[in-house]
C-alpha cells in the first residue's frame, strides 16, 4: 500500500477527531443538551436488573445452605441450638 493510499484514512480521521472536538468545545444551544441527556437512569436499572439476577442465581444454588446457615446461627445465638 502506498503513502498516498494511508494519507487518505489518516486525514479522514482527523478532519472527524477534529470536528467532533470543536463539537465539545462549541456552546450547544440552549435545552439541546437537556434534551438529549436522560442522566445515568438506564445505567441504574441495568444494575439494579443485575442485581436482582445475581441475587436469584445464587439464592437458586445456595438457598439451603443459606437457610440452614442462618438457622444454625439464630439458634447459637438464642440457645435453641
Amino acid at each position: 500500500m502506498s503513502v498516498s493510499g494511508l494519507l487518505t484514512p489518516v486525514v479522514r480521521s482527523v478532519v472527524v477527531l477534529g470536528a467532533w472536538l470543536a463539537r465539545l468545545a462549541l456552546p450547544d444551544p440552549v435545552g439541546e443538551r437537556r434534551r438529549t441527556q436522560r442522566g445515568d437512569v438506564p445505567g441504574w436499572v441495568m444494575v439494579t436488573v443485575m442485581t436482582a439476577g445475581l441475587v436469584y442465581a445464587i439464592w437458586t444454588f445456595a438457598g439451603p445452605e443459606l437457610n440452614a446457615m442462618l438457622a444454625r446461627a439464630l439458634g447459637s445465638v438464642s440457645g435453641l441450638g
